[in-house]
């Protein structure tokens, strides 16, 4: 008795709280997980029939999502198969570990709720192109609203987890009629497998997990802005005066080079000119003329007269 009460004591303490995850926020597919969980525990009824599937209604936080849950006995699916919803699990399937009952539960996370993959994993290159459909199992003893029901594993052992993605809302507007999307598996540990689709809109799975419809992202284009016209007519306006100053600028230095070039082309000349021979007269300094006089015609005859 006493083991039993310290059994009980730490399945309470070890269940997670609505409030806990609440607080922390859904930044995760784990947390995510964890909390659709708990709500079907919640609602689940003794009274479904083990086999049937029922519907669960997630709290208005989680809105987008659809949950549907059905109960099997370990044996019979392993047996007879089953399936849930988009979910074919062939005969032969193993539910491990499994005592005796199961709990399968069955997501649809919808478009506003599957992009919380892309922050858990690297899907870089790609784009979804559908809502993500995720299949989980967990433990269902007598009474499965007691305690937190650990997760259990789906393996497919002699035929594969079939997925039909024919009736979910695909996002077509980005598929080329030539393109078909590619089978995007997340896996546990971080990883997605990618695969190619044996039917049109049919994945297979070889155990369970959380699965969608991938394509290669389009080569991002480059956007070029629009420029309003008047921020048009601005540019416009300073290209033109900035034009014009230099231009102007240009003017002003070619005419200051050409009139230096002309000074100093007369001063040159002045310099190779011969200089003018200097006399003295009275107190100035004035030029003369170097050419020799000729002598007048009458004062020659006189002079060789008298000679």
């Amino acid at each position: 008795m006493g083991s039993d009460l310290i059994f009980l004591a730490l399945i309470i303490l070890s269940r997670p709280s609505f409030r806990s995850i609440e607080a922390q926020g859904i930044k995760s597919a784990r947390l995510l997980d964890l909390l659709i969980r708990d709500y079907t525990v919640k609602s689940f009824d003794r009274h479904w029939k083990t086999g049937t599937s029922y519907t669960v209604h997630p709290p208005a936080n989680l809105s987008g999502i659809e949950v549907d849950t059905v109960r099997f006995r370990c044996g019979s699916v392993r047996r007879y198969g089953a399936k849930v919803k988009e979910f074919g699990l062939g005969i032969g399937v193993i539910v491990h570990p499994c005592a005796e009952r199961v709990i399968v539960v069955r997501q649809n996370l919808g478009l506003n709720w599957s992009p919380i993959y892309y922050a858990n994993y690297d899907l870089s290159g790609y784009q979804l192109v559908s809502p993500v459909l995720g299949l989980l199992a967990y433990n269902a003893g007598s009474d499965v609203s007691f305690g937190s029901p650990f997760q259990l594993g789906i393996l497919a052992s002699e035929k594969p987890i079939k997925i039909d993605f024919g009736d979910i809302k695909i996002v077509s507007d980005v598929i080329g009629s030539s393109t078909r999307p590619l089978c995007a598996s997340f896996e546990g540990d971080g990883k997605v497998t990618l695969k190619i689709q044996v039917s049109p809109d049919v994945c297979l799975a070889a155990r369970d997990g959380h699965f969608g419809l991938v394509i290669e992202s389009p080569p991002l284009m480059p956007v070029r802005k629009k420029i309003s016209r008047w921020k048009l007519v601005v540019r416009s306006s300073i290209g033109a005066a900035l034009g014009a100053f230099l231009l102007g600028l240009l003017l002003v230095t070619m005419v200051i080079k050409v009139k230096k070039s002309r000074m100093e082309e007369l001063e040159r000349r002045a310099y190779e000119e011969e200089a003018l021979p200097v006399s003295m007269v009275g107190h100035f300094r004035t030029p003369t003329a170097s050419a020799t006089r000729t002598t007048p015609t009458i004062e020659y005859l006189y002079i060789n007269h008298h000679s």
